[in-house]
């Protein structure tokens, strides 16, 4: 799925005692990903990137420009082909647990969202479950257990799982790795890189993490108040920065981990 934004704007109206205010989180932006490709945007706190996550997922209305999905702009499309654009892009949060029932069975949480399209039967919806299960590395063990059972990497590896059920073609992944230590973000890394490479998805990879964009991402955007400030190539912007923000993401990043994997198609 190609995915273009041209000169995104979003105001919210806060209110308080005394009076409202109009914030506008994002100011303009403008990108475009191409398909099977990841961009990653970064930023500190504040700075728009979730609120960009929401607008593109549909969880939120932009004030004003355009999002287009594939050519086609989707404040244009009819309320059934908007449904459709939808259950092509999923949402990864960074909390799981917050996402997942906890009184379900991993079972359940992956036959919800066959059960609402009702197109599958018991014995169908019991198969892709475990073919899910097997796309994120857990085994059919899990199937029975809720997710208070699993660890967090666990329970990210379960969220992925149900959002390729409906076979989406754009993930995006709202800070999806910033909960975990180390060793964890590494093995749901390199289960992202593999199933680019396998399943062909496209990522809108949402991070504070430079370090991680520059190992995931084929391009990086770089934001700050509500505007993207730098674009280019992951490698320009880690060797050749050329805004003060990057320059300061930079000196927060640790040095790169020689484990951690490479976007496809980058050396």
């Amino acid at each position: 799925m190609s995915l273009t934004v041209e000169n995104l704007v979003k105001r919210y109206l806060r209110r308080n005692a005394a009076a409202s205010e109009e914030v506008v989180a994002l100011r303009g932006i403008s990108f475009s990903i191409r398909p099977g490709s990841t961009l990653a945007v970064v930023g500190g706190s504040g700075s728009g990137k979730s609120t960009l996550a929401l607008c593109v997922a549909g969880f939120e209305e932009p004030t004003s420009g355009t999002i287009c999905f594939d050519g086609a702009e989707n404040a244009k499309l009819d309320a059934n082909d908007r449904r459709k654009k939808r259950s092509q892009i999923q949402l990864i949060f960074q909390d799981p647990a917050s996402s997942l029932n906890p009184r379900w069975r991993v079972s359940e949480i992956l036959a919800e969202p066959f059960v609402l399209q009702k197109q599958l039967s018991g014995d169908e919806i019991k198969h892709q479950a475990q073919v899910l299960l097997g796309h994120v590395g857990l085994s059919q063990a899990f199937l029975n257990r809720r997710p208070g059972e699993l660890s967090g990497g666990q329970r990210q590896r379960l969220a992925i799982a149900r959002a390729l059920a409906l076979e989406p073609r754009l993930l995006i992944l709202d800070e999806a790795l910033s909960a975990m230590d180390c060793s964890v973000q590494a093995q749901i890394a390199n289960l992202l890189v593999d199933l680019q490479s396998s399943l062909g998805m496209t990522y809108l990879f949402i991070t504070h993490d430079l370090a991680m964009a520059a190992h995931l991402a084929d391009e990086i955007a770089v934001m700050a108040h509500g505007q993207i400030v730098e674009q280019g190539s992951a490698e320009k912007i880690v060797t050749q920065p050329a805004h003060q923000e990057t320059r300061d993401l930079l000196s927060a990043m640790p040095h790169l981990p020689r484990a951690m994997p490479q976007a496809p198609g980058r050396p």
